[in-house]
């Protein structure tokens, strides 16, 4: 019922998958004993141009990882009146993500796109 009433909505396009009961965790102690997943920090600062978000995201995408938390703005230049686009970003992603692969991955789109593209662990919190 969920997908027929979100595929009423005007501009909205619904994909979903169905997975096997078993499939699913069976508890929530399941859940806790499962391996935590790897967080990042990302933050990215370049002149302003349509297709940035688009861009990084294709790669998180990739790599399958997922935004926790993303901020934007722009803003002056301080030594010139260009505008500047900056984004910070959470990330997670499983405990075997490549984290080398997709800073390869970043730093490839960071030459076409023009910008600087900073990845780091998150130390987890205790």
């Amino acid at each position: 019922s969920l997908k027929s009433s979100l595929a009423g909505l005007p501009g909205l396009r619904v994909t979903s998958e169905e997975c096997a009961a078993d499939a699913l965790p069976q508890s929530s102690a399941a859940t806790e004993t499962a391996s935590p997943d790897r967080r990042l920090t990302f933050s990215l600062v370049g002149h302003d141009r349509i297709g940035i978000v688009r861009e990084v995201s294709q790669v998180f995408a990739r790599h399958a990882v997922n935004v926790e938390m993303l901020s934007t703005h722009t803003a002056s230049a301080p030594m010139s009146a260009a505008i500047l686009f900056h984004a910070t970003a959470e990330l997670t992603g499983s405990t075997t993500l490549d984290v080398g692969a997709l800073t390869r991955d970043l730093e490839d789109i960071s030459n076409d796109l023009m910008v600087d593209i900073t990845l780091d662990e998150a130390i987890p919190a205790r």
